[in-house]
């Protein structure tokens, strides 16, 4: 009992420990993005300025919603086009004192879209394959622009419900560079010190080979890990130096760092809740998002500990001692800090691990897996967590105007069709996209060979890897052997249509949205400041989660849950 009140407590720390950091960082985002005075502005101003002139930028026009979809399109599929050149000529860059080879075209094409679309999956172990070069020039610098485009989309998009009737929503290369210099830059740097002091590496030395205590030889990878391993959370990215992830000692050596790293992940999305509130003039519109994501969370946290907790009954039975689900995980993290992570990295878009999310009980890896297929807003990604999640804002408003017989309104305008029809697609393309990229992959044989387990569980595999994939997640259950030409362009298209597919229908509403005229509230107007609002935010994601996805993990992981407590085995 006294072990179950020490973890309740260290989650309810964190809990405490991120709120404390999202407050203050969100207002301070507000200032940047409103374009209000900083405490680095003296400095970033004029380096600011030097990018403009060089890149041609005119910030002083505004683009409308088509204009800063198609410049979002281009500069990050650019992006991917970079990033899948430097692995091919990796072979001949600088900085590969292992001598790795070009990275094979299917792998490199995912990879590509894995790191541009936010997701970082990894098909691959990074100290095996990747040279230095390609880490830092494709990889860590991906993972800023991909954060950084998905905070410019979320601030186009409260830009648009703030606004009256105008017909811009911003400047992309604006809103993408100050992401960067005032936002991520920063943070980055700060915390990767923090990591070099608490002992993870940064160096580009080769790899050592060592004499082990037992005489043995044992090669230790070395490498830039603190500098990728920083944006890699503070971004929502996930993907790891090394192939273990935040479980490899070199990227998490301490429990401070991995107290740190979990707060890293979900700090800029819950301070961007601060920051909406902030900027559509009503702090307590971001409050009401805030806490219906808290609820959520703490939902899906208990879950996964108490699963976990209780563990497994076949190996109880066996006479085992102490917890009997710590397969696949750190001893030095344990259950509650392993369970805290997968739940983090999941509600987030990052895919960071620092236990192996296949060797979770059955219920406890159901709940990464729905947190990535209701869209991961539970927190979720950078940017890309608060837009979700305003989708689901909409359709909330949308249900309760039909409930009351009145027309929706969110912010004073009005939902209408195309508001409506935006907000559909954003929720059914990523659905789709998982539940027909899984059923392609279980009924071929392509998508059947690369399964390691039997029975529910291999579903829950595959089930797994396309949530990760169109859900821009990253974390895998790694009994599924993805490096396959099936599972690299097929994730690839997932990922893709995943990403773009909401963030179109999202700029689509900015746009309408930012053209309506507000009206001052009435009697019969919803208020959506309320516990009752957020209460049915909560609802609505749950039941749309529900709705659309409760078929297929009946087959897998609710089935597997209910074999395991039979004493079934495969």
């Amino acid at each position: 009992m006294a072990v179950i009140i020490t973890d309740i407590l260290q989650i309810v720390l964190y809990l405490v420990l991120l709120l404390l950091l999202a407050v203050p960082l969100g207002r301070y985002m507000a200032r940047v993005f409103s374009g209000e005075r900083t405490l680095f502005d003296p400095v970033l101003k004029p380096l600011e300025g030097l990018i403009y002139r060089l890149a041609g930028v005119n910030t002083g026009r505004e683009m409308n919603w088509r204009e800063y979809a198609a410049t979002l399109l281009v500069f990050n599929f650019l992006g991917m086009v970079a990033v899948y050149l430097i692995q091919r000529l990796q072979g001949v860059l600088p900085f590969n004192p292992q001598h790795f080879r070009a990275v094979p075209p299917d792998l490199a094409f995912n990879t590509a879209a894995s790191y541009m679309t936010n997701t970082n999956w990894q098909a691959y172990g990074g100290e095996r394959t990747m040279s230095y070069f390609t880490q830092m020039a494709a990889l860590t610098v991906q993972n800023f622009l991909s954060a950084a485009t998905g905070i410019a989309v979320v601030v186009a998009l409260t830009r648009g419900l703030a606004r009256r009737s105008a017909k811009t929503i911003g400047n992309f290369w604006q809103d993408l560079t100050r992401s960067i210099l005032w936002v991520l830059l920063p943070l980055s740097l700060i915390f990767a010190l923090v990591l070099v002091s608490q002992g993870v590496i940064q160096n580009l030395s080769p790899y050592l080979t060592v004499t082990t205590l037992e005489g043995g030889r044992q090669t230790l990878a070395m490498g830039p890990v603190a500098s990728q391993e920083a944006i890699k959370l503070l971004g929502t990215n996930g993907g790891g130096f090394f192939n273990a992830n935040s479980a490899h000692p070199f990227e998490n050596p301490t429990p401070l760092t991995n107290l740190l790293e979990m707060l890293a992940i979900l700090v800029i999305p819950a301070a961007l809740t601060v920051t909406f509130g902030h900027m559509v003039g009503n702090r307590r519109q971001g409050l009401a998002i805030l806490a219906a994501m808290l609820l959520l969370f703490v939902l899906a946290v208990g879950v996964v500990y108490g699963s976990e907790r209780y563990g497994n009954p076949t190996l109880r039975a066996l006479g085992v001692s102490g917890p009997t689900a710590m397969e696949g995980k750190e001893v030095r993290f344990g259950i509650a800090s392993s369970s805290l992570f997968a739940t983090v990295t999941t509600a987030a878009s990052c895919g960071a691990v620092n236990a192996m999310h296949d060797s979770l009980t059955p219920l406890g890896g159901l709940i990464p897996m729905l947190q990535m297929m209701l869209g991961e807003v539970v927190f979720g990604g950078v940017g890309s967590g608060l837009y979700g999640m305003l989708i689901f804002v909409i359709l909330t408003v949308f249900i309760v105007g039909l409930m009351v017989g009145r027309t929706p309104e969110y912010l004073g305008k009005k939902i209408e069709s195309r508001e409506m029809k935006m907000a559909i697609l954003a929720v059914l393309i990523p659905a789709a996209t998982i539940l027909l990229g899984s059923g392609l992959a279980a009924a071929t044989r392509a998508g059947t060979a690369s399964i390691l387990n039997p029975g529910p569980h291999g579903l829950s595999e595959i089930l797994y890897a396309f949530a990760s994939g169109a859900g821009n997640n990253g974390s895998a259950f790694a009994g599924l052997n993805a490096n396959k030409p099936f599972y690299n362009i097929a994730l690839a298209l997932a990922m893709l249509i995943g990403r773009f597919g909401v963030i179109l229908p999202v700029l689509a509403i900015a746009g309408s949205m930012a053209a309506k005229k507000a009206a001052p509230p009435g009697p019969g107007t919803f208020q959506t400041t309320t516990l009752l609002f957020t209460g049915l935010l909560a609802a609505v994601v749950l039941i749309v989660g529900a709705l659309t996805f409760f078929p297929a993990l009946a087959l897998g992981p609710l089935v597997e849950q209910l074999l395991m407590l039979a004493g079934k085995t495969f």
